[in-house]
């Protein structure tokens, strides 16, 4: 299972940006696909999931209202869109892949990783 992560870029705060995260390889008919961030100096952040079967999605709460987490089933790709983009939310943005439904907010529990992708909001 291999996962592209893109779309990251520098942006003002109060702006938009939509990640991609672009899945390859054999998967199940049900797994669990993940946001992860981390910023400078700081442990890795769960953001967001999505489950692929039932549509399930959690977000953490200080992206709740703001960031949306979807999927294509035909493109394979997994969509994060960030509204009212905040300074705090600058850091470097991971999608990763877990092979059950459970859609965990762990990163111990995601297998595969995408390269990350930098999100920089200036204020």
């Amino acid at each position: 299972v291999q996962l592209q992560a893109s779309g990251g870029g520098l942006v003002q705060a109060g702006d938009s940006l939509r990640l991609s995260c672009a899945t390859s390889g054999r998967t199940s008919s049900r797994y669990s696909v993940g946001w992860f961030r981390q910023a400078p100096g700081k442990e890795r952040e769960f953001v967001a999931t999505i489950v692929k079967g039932n549509g399930y999605t959690n977000y953490i709460d200080s992206v709740k209202g703001r960031f949306t987490i979807s999927r294509d089933n035909a493109k394979k790709t997994v969509y994060l869109q960030m509204n009212s983009l905040k300074p705090e939310d600058t850091a470097v943005y991971y999608c990763a892949l877990d092979l059950t439904s459970r859609g965990s907010k762990w990163f111990e529990d995601y297998k595969y990783w995408g390269q990350g992708t930098q999100v920089t909001v200036s204020s």
